[in-house]
């Protein structure tokens, strides 16, 4: 779908809503905003877009009052403003929904949507059942399909998401930002949160649209603005700019260095003849995986293909010792791995970078340092004494190789962008020096930048002999970054696709359960509902 195909006529002509002017922001001498002009016009879908660390959290906050600008102008409906808060923010009519949600687990659905603007009766009280009535009333009309009394911890993710978007819509905001909404979301999802974005735009309020998959762009957005190291580096309509261009500007290279990067298709010929180096046998886990079996050999990347709830998770983690298994048996070099046991896995040679950075990985109170260390802190010690010159010549070794931008090793990492943070989890387990890596959505969240150092930071992994199994919701990742894809369906493998075999339309085809296309899908989202989503997120 083109942005041009249902943009609101207020996008054309009505000024600017939220503005900045020139701002700068820097934390410890690191600028991370030099001179940023950025407009949102009511009426408009404006993308936000950059790499990780171009300076679009940074950015975000500054316009909602998290973070107070070192220069520069901030203007809210023409007037100069400065909000100490985002309460403050909020209050003037502005609302943020943010990758990871940022509400109350323990109090309800309706409580989360109303927090500290509930409907009041008599005597002050809360009125509740006004309340309930009202969050039952949006979460109909978003789609919601949940009990509005019922805590929002017990939701999944990507409903918790939605609530989050109806909090937002409740609050009738002349602005709202979205950071990574769909990251978390269902197809399905996806498309009800686009339909009430552009209800809220063809009301005449400005959005703004952070996402890493580009093919949401051209299909939500009338504008867009690219950061790149802190600098706004492009401004303009998102018709008139081609994919190509738009990573040009992200990246700072020229449209023929972009198309010349471009991946390459192989198949898995130069690993003929090699034994695995992981090979899994009839694992079982109740109500989630059947007899799965895997071979992963010697600098083999194998990907695990599989529509939502498939058990791609459940498979490596399973593998890992982190799910608890039935039967089966996990051997690396031929040497068995004692079941059910992280540490016996992690003895094996066998890493994991879970899906969730935040829940599953970081330490955000730490440094990078430490993060880095935490893995490998047993092989530093003597006598129970860490030696730190040793801790800060692997660090240093690492940060230089992954590339990870910090000001020192000492700064906390919860400061870091996402993709420097998804960097400094790889460093922390290459430390290990694991024989088996498992990686599970080692993209998800992160820019076009950060994907490509990753994607080739998997290649080189390969190419020095580890044993990868890549998880991916990328089709195109699966398809160009794989040797082969081991196809999963309601805890069972179905298919495994290599060489000539793995095309987007015969892996699509093996998801979903039919026939193959007559042509190669465009690319899609692996893990949305059915294949009838997959085919609709295709690419732009």
């Amino acid at each position: 779908m083109n942005a041009t195909a249902e943009t609101s006529p207020m996008s054309t002509s009505a000024g600017p809503v939220l503005e900045t002017r020139a701002v700068t922001k820097s934390f410890g001498g690191v600028h991370a905003l030099q001179g940023v002009d950025f407009q949102v016009a009511a009426g408009e879908v404006h993308a936000l877009v950059g790499e990780n660390g171009a300076g679009k959290s940074t950015l975000i906050k500054v316009l909602t009052g998290v973070y107070a600008p070192d220069g520069g102008e901030l203007l809210y409906t023409g007037d100069h403003v400065s909000f100490d808060s985002p309460a403050h923010a909020q209050q003037q009519g502005i609302s943020t929904i943010y990758q990871e949600v940022n509400l109350v687990p323990l109090l309800s659905v309706a409580r989360n949507i109303f927090l500290g603007r509930e409907p009041r009766g008599r005597f002050g009280l809360v009125d509740v059942a006004a309340m309930n009535e009202q969050a039952a009333a949006l979460c109909e009309r978003l789609q919601i399909h949940t009990d509005v009394t019922k805590d929002l911890g017990r939701l999944g993710l990507g409903a918790q998401q939605m609530v989050a978007l109806a909090r937002a819509v409740s609050t009738k905001s002349r602005v709202v930002i979205m950071d990574e909404p769909t990251s978390s979301l269902e197809s399905r999802e996806v498309a009800t949160l686009f339909r009430v974005a552009r209800e809220l735009r063809d009301e005449g309020v400005g959005l703004v649209f952070v996402s890493h998959r580009l093919d949401e762009l051209w299909e939500l957005c009338d504008r867009v603005t690219v950061l790149r190291d802190g600098e706004n580096v492009h401004d303009g309509p998102m018709d008139e700019l081609t994919r190509l261009q738009l990573v040009s500007h992200m990246l700072g290279r020229s449209v023929d260095e972009v198309q010349r990067g471009g991946a390459t298709e192989f198949g898995d010929s130069h690993l003929q003849g090699r034994e695995p180096a992981l090979k899994v046998r009839g694992i079982d886990v109740r109500n989630t995986l059947t007899s799965v079996d895997l071979d992963v050999r010697p600098g083999e990347v194998v990907g695990l293909g599989g529509l939502l709830g498939a058990g791609r998770s459940e498979t490596v983690k399973a593998i890992y010792g982190a799910l608890q298994t039935q039967h089966g048996e996990v051997s690396v070099n031929g040497q068995p791995v004692k079941s059910n046991s992280v540490t016996g896995a992690l003895k094996a040679g066998i890493a994991l970078l879970g899906e969730d950075r935040k829940a599953e990985g970081i330490v955000p109170e730490l440094s990078v340092r430490d993060n880095i260390a935490l893995a490998v802190l047993p092989r530093m010690s003597r006598l129970g004494i860490v030696s730190e010159a040793k801790i800060d010549a692997v660090v240093e070794t690492f940060m230089r190789r992954l590339q990870i931008k910090a000001s020192s090793p000492r700064q906390l990492v919860g400061r870091l962008s996402g993709g420097n943070q998804q960097k400094v989890l790889l460093a922390r387990w290459l430390c290990t020096e694991p024989t088996v890596f498992l990686l599970d959505e080692p993209t998800r969240g992160i820019d076009v930048g950060a994907k490509s150092e990753v994607q080739g930071l998997i290649d080189e992994l390969a190419e020095k002999g580890l044993a990868v199994v890549l998880i991916s919701s990328e089709m195109d990742e699966l398809v160009e970054g794989a040797d082969k894809v081991v196809v999963l369906r309601d805890g069972h493998v179905v298919q495994e696709l290599s060489g000539n075999d793995l095309t987007n339309s015969r892996l699509l085809a093996a998801l979903a359960g039919g026939a193959e296309s007559e042509h190669d899908a465009p690319a899609s989202t692996v893990g949305a509902t059915d294949s009838d989503d997959a085919l609709n997120k295709g690419g732009v």
